[in-house]
């Protein structure tokens, strides 16, 4: 997948870890290009945590509507920005249990900022992570933070966020959730459900 995705890194637009926060929180349930496009005006409006602690909300719900789920996201995005500025001297706080603690930053986003940021190695499970890893038969949970720990320990420390993002890469250009494009997978061979499709197809064809 390395060499198939050099290039590969977080799609998200940012300059800052206040603005990867921002960004990764309107991220759920939105596609990155959408909020692509919806933080490029946001982040002029307001471009640091001060500005964003201050926010009017009814102003702060209409820029980020786009994004889906916009009064919730706009209340987190206003609460997070108040608690950096008094509880974290408007900085972003180091570690996991840190970065959890501000209004809707789970631990997928915690190991991001963990690993864009703080340049700490990190398993970031999203939904093509999850997805992929259990198609190629890495495992077969479904909870999160169990897939987290299993990938922890198949893949090498110093690998771990690149493989998450050259996954994402994999989900969006070949391993497509509806229909995946097999036969050009560059890592069909190690595919446990490849596998099985090839052998079904091969006693269908017996039959």
């Amino acid at each position: 997948m390395k060499n198939k995705y050099p290039d590969a890194h977080c799609a998200l637009n940012f300059k800052n870890g206040f603005e990867l926060l921002i960004a990764a929180r309107l991220s759920a349930q939105c596609k990155d290009e959408r909020v692509n496009l919806v933080t490029k005006n946001l982040f002029k409006k307001f471009p640091d945590i001060n500005s964003m602690a201050n926010a009017d909300i009814y102003e702060l719900e209409n820029i980020i509507k786009p994004c889906g789920l916009f009064r919730t996201k706009s209340q987190n995005l206003k609460n997070m920005a108040i608690i950096l500025k008094k509880e974290f001297d408007s900085k972003i706080p180091y570690g996991l249990e840190n970065l959890q603690k501000l209004p809707g930053i789970g631990r997928k986003t915690a190991n991001l900022i963990m690993s864009e940021i703080f340049s700490e190695p990190a398993i970031i499970v999203d939904t093509h992570v999850s997805r992929i890893t259990k198609k190629i038969g890495l495992h077969n949970q479904n909870n999160a933070f169990e897939i987290e720990i299993i990938l922890q320990k198949i893949i090498k420390k110093n690998n771990w966020s690149n493989f998450c993002h050259c996954l994402v890469y994999h989900g969006r250009n070949c391993c497509i959730a509806r229909k995946p494009k097999c036969e050009i997978c560059c890592i069909k061979k190690y595919c446990k459900f490849y596998s099985e499709k090839t052998n079904d197809e091969k006693k269908s064809k017996k039959t």
